[in-house]
């Protein structure tokens, strides 16, 4: 026998949300997009040491222009170059 009543268990309308809300909601980021975000994050905050305290902590870490800081500091620029390219395709999306 049929009833009258919506089973409890029914999905209501509920607009959708995947257009609104910040980029960051929206986007789904990949290993390469994290690692370029850890990456220019110990950037800015080695340069952050660097202009509060003239303290250079991957100097410190790996030797004074050594291969490994050259790599280090190599590395945050290349991951600073790809950022660009990541907020030019989050700000694509936005729109």
């Amino acid at each position: 026998m049929a009833t009258m009543n919506a089973p409890a268990n029914e999905r209501r309308h509920i607009p959708e949300r995947r257009n609104s809300g910040s980029a960051l909601h929206s986007t789904h980021f990949s290993a390469m997009d994290w690692l370029a975000m850890v990456l220019m994050i110990v950037g800015g905050l080695n340069w952050g040491l660097v202009g509060a305290f003239e303290f250079d902590l991957v100097a410190a870490l790996f030797g004074d222009r050594t291969i490994w800081s050259r790599l280090v500091y190599a590395l945050v620029g290349i991951a600073s170059l790809y950022g660009i390219y990541l907020l030019s395709k989050m700000a694509a999306r936005q729109h």
